[in-house]
């Protein structure tokens, strides 16, 4: 069985030090078998104001987190998920995983070490121009329907990405890292 965590964040800004995790959402998927094992979702309270162009994105307020726990209290177990994965999967994924990992260095844990695909890196053949597609022009390309109403919320945005995933793999669209934990039975 070869395990990937499909995994999106939302946050207070970008990935500088006075930001945090508001949000993170992660399946925990069999690429061979392509479906869902498990499922971790958690909102977390960053002890700090919500700017609001954060808010604009996600729309998650400051007041819906205040009786969420730190990430202080969700990091120890959030890590016990993310240590069962061979493989880290986001669309974005270098935000995504400098962010869990200057949490994780916040609160005293091991920084992530593990081989990294990112579905935006990796799919420039997916717009006409050949640039980094945006997740909507990702879901375009792979026939995947997308609802902008549902989008920048992380459960809505790794359901998606997990199918563009699943479907790129069996297109041939994407290979996924060489390494014993990752190669693909025949």
């Amino acid at each position: 069985m070869q395990l990937a965590v499909a995994l999106d964040t939302e946050t207070t800004g970008f990935c500088e030090p006075e930001h945090r995790l508001v949000e993170v959402y992660l399946d925990l998927v069999d690429l061979q078998a392509r479906k869902k094992l498990y499922t971790f979702y958690r909102r977390i309270n960053p002890l700090r104001s919500m700017p609001a162009e954060a808010q604009r994105v996600h729309g998650i307020s400051g007041a819906d987190l205040l009786n969420e726990q730190p990430f202080e209290v969700i990091g120890p177990v959030l890590r016990q998920v993310l240590d069962k994965a061979q493989l880290f999967v986001a669309h974005n994924a270098e935000f995504d995983f400098k962010f869990l990992n200057m949490e994780f260095d916040r609160i005293s844990q091991p920084v992530l070490d593990l081989p990294v695909f990112c579905t935006m890196e990796k799919s420039i053949w997916a717009a006409p121009t050949g640039k980094k597609p945006s997740l909507k022009e990702l879901c375009f390309a792979m026939e995947v329907e997308y609802d902008d109403a549902k989008a920048h919320a992380a459960a809505y945005d790794v359901e998606v990405m997990t199918e563009c995933l699943f479907r790129g793999l069996e297109w041939g669209n994407y290979t996924l890292p060489a390494g014993p934990a990752l190669q693909m039975a025949a």
